[in-house]
């Protein structure tokens, strides 16, 4: 009997054990399909959910980079100065002392704001908060870029550029300020253009690879000039940025150039040229005679050449011309004869920690006038760099050059002006 009971009780105990686990089996899988459930209603609900509309902060960014310079050090003449380089820099070209005199100075105050509004169509659009005047006058808002690309075609090597942009002339003169090693630009080629920029129209054409190329020596420190394409070409008012057009002919540019692969070097080989008419507004001083106000013969042609520093490099271009220029004999202002260049050596420095530091040296040579300066400016510049800039961040970098300069410039206020002296330029620039 004892054991009859004993097998009846392990039935009931194994029966109840499986009876367990069937339950257990079933709760289970039913909490798996509501999961799945849920899954697949989240999938619906994400698949037939409209797109969202792209907001404005997705087609648009922000940049910028300011430069703050000192040039008090060492001075011995502070009647040596560049009125087309930097107005802190000595007196004005007339030895009046309405400049800072080589006190701090905030050269650039820039912001850029672009973007790609449709896959054919990008803007760009750069004030500038810290433009100057003769007068000393510091600090306020002026325009420096404002143009729109359009591609057309869909791997993107072919652009047109409208609005006001760089005009496609010099290596040294596309180079953005953020970029370039030495803190003013040459006299010889950046004469032909103010500010680099004018109102116009330019066509781009690239391959992709040398796009790609172009960025790149920009991105990795090589002091690249950006993209401005294999060929340029394009018209523009010819009066240069800010200003409206004061005749009715356009000035015409062509630019050729082209990066090479040399083993692991890059070598750059340019060619350029422009014609236009130059007319004069309010430059020309009371009693100087000017042969055609309106339309002065303005043409130039450069040869660019560029070694990027991998790490040893050399940056050199000339350019000839013919353009206005002040002849205090006659005092007047006649079509003449330019010519001048520079050339940069340079290294690039990897240090620890990506810091990288660049010793350079530049000697520059112009003799010509300056259009767009009081009477079409004389100048004959002879001027030596010896300088090095250091990056121990990316945010920030300190340049220190030492500058002996001989410049003779004249016009009718200043008709016999030779210009000797050294001094010590410092520059803080911080990138965001």
């Amino acid at each position: 009997m004892m054991k009859k009971l004993l097998i009846a009780l392990f039935a009931l105990g194994a029966g109840l054990l499986n009876a367990q686990q069937t339950n257990q089996n079933v709760v289970s899988k039913e909490v798996i399909r509501i999961l799945d459930s849920i899954h697949k209603s989240k999938e619906s609900i994400e698949k037939n959910k409209a797109p969202k509309d792209p907001q404005w902060y997705d087609k648009i960014s922000i940049r910028g980079y300011a430069q703050v310079r000192y040039n008090g050090l060492l001075s011995t003449n502070d009647k040596v100065s560049c009125d087309q380089c930097d107005k802190s820099w000595g007196t004005t070209a007339t030895g009046e002392s309405v400049r800072s005199n080589n006190g701090f100075f905030i050269r650039r105050a820039r912001m850029v704001f672009s973007g790609q509004i449709h896959p054919r169509v990008s803007f760009y659009i750069q004030p500038d908060l810290a433009s100057s005047t003769a007068l000393g006058v510091n600090n306020f808002l002026q325009l420096r870029d404002a143009y729109f690309d359009v591609v057309l075609d869909a791997q993107k090597e072919f652009r047109l550029r409208v609005g006001q942009s760089k005009v496609p002339y010099g290596f040294e003169n596309m180079q953005s300020s953020q970029n370039r090693l030495t803190l003013d630009r040459n006299d010889a080629l950046n004469s032909a253009v103010a500010n680099e920029r004018d109102l116009g129209m330019f066509f781009y054409w690239a391959p992709s690879q040398i796009r790609e190329r172009f960025a790149m020596l920009v991105k990795e420190g090589y002091k690249g000039s950006g993209d401005y394409g294999v060929v340029a070409f394009g018209a523009y008012n010819g009066q240069t940025s800010n200003k409206s057009e004061g005749n009715r002919n356009l000035h015409t540019v062509a630019r050729i150039s082209y990066p090479f692969l040399v083993k692991d070097q890059i070598l750059e080989v340019g060619m350029q040229a422009y014609t236009g008419k130059w007319a004069f507004g309010n430059e020309v001083s009371a009693g100087v005679t000017v042969s055609d106000k309106q339309n002065m013969l303005d043409q130039r042609v450069a040869a660019s050449f560029i070694w990027y520093p991998k790490p040893f490099g050399i940056q050199t271009e000339y350019n000839i011309g013919k353009g206005p220029r002040y002849f205090k004999n006659s005092n007047s202002i006649q079509t003449a004869s330019l010519q001048g260049g520079y050339i940069t050596l340079n290294y690039k420095w990897d240090l620890p920690k990506k810091q990288l530091l660049y010793p350079f040296v530049k000697f520059q040579y112009y003799d010509g006038g300056k259009k767009f300066e009081k009477d079409a400016r004389s100048y004959l510049v002879r001027d030596y760099e010896l300088g090095l800039e250091w990056q121990p961040i990316k945010p920030l970098e300190l340049t220190a050059t030492w500058v002996i300069a001989d410049r003779t410039f004249e016009d009718s206020v200043l008709k016999y002006n030779t210009q000797q002296g050294n001094l010590l330029r410092l520059q803080a620039q911080f990138n965001f």
